[in-house]
């Protein structure tokens, strides 16, 4: 095997430059093995050094089925990178994988991929090869008995691989048109809505206390008086959980009702929205 098939070979196990290739081979006189190992070395380093960088560009990629579905989100510097093959090939392999793990990420960062690597040293040599930051970012798998799951993307870049996604849950015995389409429209909803939580008291208990202190901060520049500012801080935070909340939101195909409005027209028994996740790329 002359020089150039060895760098050729080498460029092909590895994912390098041809001039690291080259260089490794130099350093090793010609043995492929220790070239590879110099490279790994070599990638953990340039991977290391960009990971102190902002990664606030990616995709969503949500893989499943009615049954079980898993969203994951993997986050690089720019939109570029995003666009990139290698890059979305490795997000269609890696949201198979989350979907058969469950979404747990340390499972996922020691799976196996088909060049018989794990996803965490095949991200490090993405990064190398790439030159920008990528990481993993939020995931979340969706699995109720007696379920069906509806997904919807928007912005979508290739196959399952989008800006935004959601996955919702919806529990119901009935294999009704009625059920496909208000799944399908519900997706579409969350997507626009962005409701945090299911109902209000499902609302993350922080975000309501961080909303409450920005509301009496405003209220307090206005120099409202403290028995006034405490019956108008009860009215939009209520407003707030209402407007934030699945449930009690305005359905946006028809906004003078509200999502729990529709479910009541639908008139299924048993239909209930169990759960959901929403994931957008820079929120």
């Amino acid at each position: 095997m002359n020089d150039l098939e060895k760098v050729k070979k080498l460029r092909q196990s590895t994912g390098a430059g041809f001039k690291d290739c080259n260089s490794a081979l130099k350093e090793t006189n010609g043995n492929l093995d220790k070239a590879a190992e110099i490279l790994r070395v070599k990638g953990i380093a340039k991977a290391s050094k960009k990971m102190s960088r902002n990664a606030t560009e990616g995709v969503i990629a949500i893989t499943g089925n009615k049954t079980k579905a898993s969203l994951i989100e993997i986050n690089c510097e720019t939109d570029f990178v995003a666009k990139n093959n290698d890059f979305v090939e490795f997000v269609k392999e890696i949201s198979e994988l989350n979907n058969v793990c469950s979404s747990d990420l340390n499972k996922l960062n020691n799976s196996i991929m088909m060049n018989k690597k794990t996803v965490e040293e095949n991200l490090v040599a993405l990064i190398a090869k790439i030159g920008e930051k990528i990481t993993i970012g939020r995931l979340k798998t969706i699995e109720n008995p007696n379920s069906q799951n509806f997904i919807y993307q928007h912005s979508v870049i290739k196959d399952n691989i989008s800006k935004l996604g959601v996955v919702v849950s919806i529990e119901t015995d009935q294999e009704k048109n009625e059920v496909n389409i208000f799944g399908k429209q519900l997706s579409m909803h969350i997507a626009a809505s962005n409701p945090l939580a299911l109902n209000s008291e499902n609302i993350d208990t922080e975000v309501l206390e961080k909303e409450k202190e920005l509301i009496e901060q405003e209220l307090k520049n206005l120099g409202k008086s403290t028995e006034i500012a405490k019956k108008i801080s009860l009215g939009k935070m209520n407003k707030f959980k209402e407007e934030n909340s699945l449930m009690t939101q305005n359905w946006v195909m028809e906004p003078k009702k509200k999502v729990k409005d529709i479910i009541a027209e639908i008139n299924i028994a048993n239909l209930k929205i169990k759960e959901f996740a929403r994931i957008k790329i820079g929120e």
